[in-house]
């Protein structure tokens, strides 16, 4: 059984941000008080956030940097490898978590095999932590089952009103790991919802905040993207945002299993 909270409560994703846009966004949300950066090797930006983090004036050891392993690095000593070079380009010698970005395509490399070496790159100190992003009940049952189970602390998912994805998170918190949900805003869809406006109205709050403060309601660490230093702000009042059972029940209401997340090379979903 792993720790429940080893991520902080939110965090800055970077999904889509890229060069001083990803710099001043960091940036800003360091100054704000967010201590949670979240990238991946694929976003093609690590260089930039790590740019941001050293001139944050931040100490290295308030910030938590998450990282990520694309797929085609996942065999043999591909995660070593992947993490070796995302430090290099963060300009870090270890970051505080490190996952697998998706599991492998039809199970190509075996899951075995490479999380055996990321628990590898764990042991040299690469990374302080290690889980995994986008795994299915089945695969974090997998994942668990092996040698290097007890060490992973979050399965990184999408979690929004629209896409409540209950089954998966519920279980893997049953497993004792955190869940992290990214596109908690559902690439902005939450901001026009008549619902979440209409619970925001009785709160004082916007459609945004009554969404995070949803997901975090349920005890999962949230990482929206945002380049906007009021909206980053807000963002971070979502968490002093309490809702009632009845809001509770409407954005429950809401779950349509729609998910934004879903490319070709993706597992068979949980329903």
């Amino acid at each position: 059984m792993t720790e429940h909270t080893v991520l902080p409560p939110i965090g800055l994703g970077t999904f889509r941000l890229q060069e001083q846009v990803v710099i001043d966004s960091v940036l800003s949300a360091l100054a704000l008080g967010y201590r949670h950066i979240d990238t991946a090797t694929f976003y093609e930006n690590e260089a930039a956030v790590g740019k941001a983090i050293r001139a944050s004036g931040v100490p290295r050891e308030e910030i938590f940097v998450t990282t990520k392993i694309w797929w085609d690095q996942l065999d043999g000593d591909g995660p070593i490898r992947s993490l070796e070079g995302s430090l290099e380009r963060l300009g870090l010698t270890q970051v505080d978590l490190a996952l697998i970005h998706w599991p492998s395509p039809n199970g190509e490399v075996p899951m075995a095999d490479y999380l055996d070496g990321l628990g590898r790159a764990r042991a040299q100190g690469l990374t302080r932590h290690i889980g995994v992003s986008n795994f299915t009940i089945a695969q974090i049952d997998e994942a668990l089952a092996l040698p290097v189970g007890k060490y992973l602390v979050t399965n990184q998912v999408e979690v929004q009103p629209y896409l409540a994805n209950r089954k998966l998170v519920e279980h893997c918190q049953r497993r004792g790991l955190q869940v992290t949900g990214y596109m908690p805003l559902a690439v902005g869809k939450v901001m026009k919802d008549p619902v979440l406006k209409a619970i925001g109205e009785r709160h004082g709050a916007s459609a945004a905040q009554v969404a995070l403060a949803w997901v975090v309601s349920r005890g999962i660490a949230v990482i929206p993207a945002s380049t906007n230093p009021q909206h980053q702000q807000s963002n971070l009042e979502a968490l002093e945002l309490t809702l009632n059972a009845e809001d509770i029940a409407q954005i429950d209401a809401l779950d349509a299993g729609e998910r934004i997340a879903n490319p070709p090379f993706a597992p068979h979903w949980d329903q």
